[in-house]
C-alpha cells in the first residue's frame, strides 16, 4: 500500500505535513497545517498517520484515538474486511505476512487503539482489542502480548 509511505499525497498536502514537523512545537500552527494537509487529501493514510503521530506524542489522547478510529475503518475498508474489528477474523486477510503492508497497517491501527483505550481507563475495551490482535497475529510479530502483559500486571507501564 504504496499511501503509507505519502504514495498519492498531492504536493501541496506533502508540504502541510513538512511544515507541521518544522512548526511541531508549536502546537496550533502545526496542528493547523496538518488540518490542511487533511483537507486536501481527506482519508490519505499519510496524513491519518500525521494527526496520530501529533495527537499522540502531544498527550491529547482523546484526539489520538478518534483518528486511530478513523484509521481502523480506512484499514478495515482498505482490506476489505468488516468495519467492526470484533467481526474479522484471521483468515480475512494474510496477517501472517509481515511484508504485506496493508493488513500490517490493520494491525498496528488495532494496536494503537487497544494502547490509547488502556492509556484512557478503559481497560476492558483495551483487552478485548488485544485478544483479537493475539487471534489475527497469532506469532504476535507486532507485540500485543505487551499490552497484555501490561493489562495482566506483569509487564512495565512505559512499555
Amino acid at each position: 500500500m504504496e499511501e503509507l509511505t505519502g504514495g498519492g499525497l498531492p504536493a501541496a498536502a506533502e508540504e502541510q505535513l513538512r511544515l507541521a514537523g518544522l512548526a511541531y512545537a508549536q502546537d496550533e500552527i502545526a496542528e493547523q497545517h496538518l488540518r490542511e494537509a487533511e483537507a486536501l487529501a481527506p482519508g490519505h493514510a499519510a496524513v491519518l498517520i500525521g494527526l496520530y503521530r501529533f495527537y499522540f506524542y502531544k498527550g491529547r489522547l482523546d484526539e489520538a484515538l478518534a483518528i486511530a478510529e478513523e484509521c481502523l475503518i480506512k484499514a478495515a475498508a482498505d482490506n476489505h474486511l468488516a468495519a467492526d474489528w470484533r467481526e474479522v477474523r484471521s483468515q480475512d486477510a494474510d496477517f501472517s505476512n509481515y511484508a504485506a503492508a496493508t493488513p500490517r497497517f490493520y494491525l498496528f491501527t488495532l494496536k494503537a487503539y487497544a494502547y490509547l483505550q488502556m492509556r484512557l481507563g478503559r481497560s476492558a475495551e483495551g483487552r478485548e482489542a488485544v485478544e483479537k490482535l493475539l487471534e489475527l497475529d497469532a506469532s504476535d510479530k507486532i507485540g500485543a502480548k505487551v499490552l497484555l502483559g501490561v493489562l495482566n500486571g506483569t509487564g512495565r507501564d512505559e512499555d
